[in-house]
């Protein structure tokens, strides 16, 4: 892929290519060029867990002893590559970024228990990903011509609670963790197709609930299970309108400031019928990535209130609202704000019969968190948090609390109103068509979600 010409000219020459478990056990070790020994996993792991203290982030790039070391942590796995020579950082990130993607594919579901499982075929994929310390390719879709070992499936380790059987017009998450080489063999069950309309939303509000910024990072991926490599037509909305300057105000239509496409996606009707066409490729892939500034329905509001009750004590209330459609709800709500360093002591309130709910004030980082598992459309709830000082509070006593920030997660719902029309399946040369399962998901998460006091 275009990745591998790229990086061969500014990523430099990697030595090694290692995983750690979070334990430090080294679970795969590449050696690519033969100039460092083995105890670099050991002084790797060393620094991150010691970092400056036991409580700060060693950053994903530093350098010990004339040796770079670049490393990713993704679900508990350490990803790390080291090098003697200047390479690029950027490029070093996203190429492991593409190794957890590549291994995702291979292996169905990225946990430590697939990645022993699987060993071999990892080796294998990472001596055709790189040669000699230089990227030769990234693409699932190519390396699957280089790859003869079969994935070992691990199972996905299932929660103590029993979960009702699904509706037959939709499909458990767990669908998409097969692995990509049973895309065309008998093993791997019936042809599917998978499609995520995943929507990331910023927005910082002023002390009063007011916006005064919000934007949507929206994404279409894709995962296919289809035999035979058909040709797709994926059509948006038809009233889609794109550039800031051909936005329009008019109710119901959907006005994107920008987007980009895979590289396999043709546009010859998209600017007409807003229908893209593509061969889709093994594994994971996003078909296209958008972005928008303008007004949309805020899912959830945020309304703080701040009171000094004595020299010694202040109390914040923060009530959140979810502005959402009252058959959806967000889920796994997490709702933080920093308190004052002089702070002795922080309690917290929900209300009385409120279930489903959780606070903690870690005295450590200095921050109150409030947990909500599921807030359903329409409502709203109200934290009482009372703050202790160890000093008389001043003038920027105020300033040292918030801003306050939330996290969520809201299936079935996207704010932007971006919708999928249809996914069809041509038919292929002979003129025979199938009938796969579609599969189409729309998620809206925060990405930076903020409410100044």
């Amino acid at each position: 892929d275009n990745f591998a010409a790229v990086g061969s000219c500014h990523l430099g020459m990697i030595s090694q290519l290692f995983l750690l478990s979070p334990r430090g056990d080294s679970i795969i070790h590449r050696d690519y060029r033969s100039e460092l020994d083995r105890s670099t996993c050991e002084i790797f792991f060393k620094n991150v867990k010691f970092y400056q203290g036991k409580h700060q982030e060693a950053p994903p790039v530093f350098n010990i002893d004339g040796v770079n070391y670049m490393y990713m942590k993704k679900n508990g796995i350490f990803f790390v590559l080291t090098s003697i020579s200047n390479v690029s950082p950027s490029m070093a990130m996203e190429f492991l970024l593409r190794v957890t993607k590549v291994f995702k594919d291979y292996c169905g579901i990225f946990t430590e228990e697939s990645i022993r499982s699987n060993f071999i075929l990892l080796y294998e994929l990472l001596d055709e990903i790189m040669d000699y310390g230089v990227i030769q390719g990234t693409s699932s879709d190519t390396l699957k011509s280089y790859i003869f070992n079969e994935p070992v499936v691990v199972e996905k380790k299932k929660t103590k609670f029993q979960l009702p059987k699904f509706n037959p017009k939709t499909t458990s998450s767990d669908a998409t963790n097969k692995p990509i080489s049973f895309k065309d063999s008998k093993q791997g069950g019936k042809d599917e197709i998978f499609v995520d309309i995943f929507e990331r939303i910023s927005i910082t509000f002023n002390s009063n609930g007011n916006v005064l910024h919000s934007a949507i990072d929206g994404t279409i991926q894709m995962k296919s299970y289809l035999s035979g490599n058909p040709e797709l037509k994926l059509a948006l909305n038809e009233d889609l309108s794109i550039g800031k300057s051909s936005g329009s105000t008019t109710y119901g239509v959907v006005s994107i400031d920008d987007c980009n496409f895979h590289e396999c996606v043709r546009l010859d009707d998209f600017d007409s019928q807003r229908i893209i066409s593509f061969h889709p490729p093994d594994g994971e892939f996003v078909v296209m990535n958008y972005r928008i500034t303008s007004d949309f329905r805020v899912p959830f509001r945020i309304f703080p209130f701040f009171e000094l009750s004595s020299p010694y004590k202040v109390e914040l209330i923060v009530k959140i609202r979810a502005d959402i459609p009252e058959n959806n709800s967000g889920t796994n709500i997490v709702v933080q704000f920093p308190v004052p360093k002089s702070t002795s002591s922080a309690s917290s309130t929900t209300g009385i019969g409120v279930t489903g709910q959780s606070t903690e004030y870690d005295s450590k980082k200095q921050q109150v968190l409030w947990k909500i598992k599921k807030m359903a459309g329409g409502t709203e709830h109200t934290l009482r948090t009372k703050v202790v000082l160890t000093k008389p509070h001043t003038s920027s006593v105020r300033k040292e609390i918030g801003p306050v920030s939330v996290n969520f997660e809201v299936p079935l719902y996207n704010p932007s109103n971006l919708q999928v029309r249809y996914l069809r399946i041509m038919p292929n040369a002979s003129g025979q068509g199938s009938n796969p399962y579609r599969w189409v998901r729309y998620v809206t998460k925060s990405q930076s979600y903020v409410c100044r006091l």
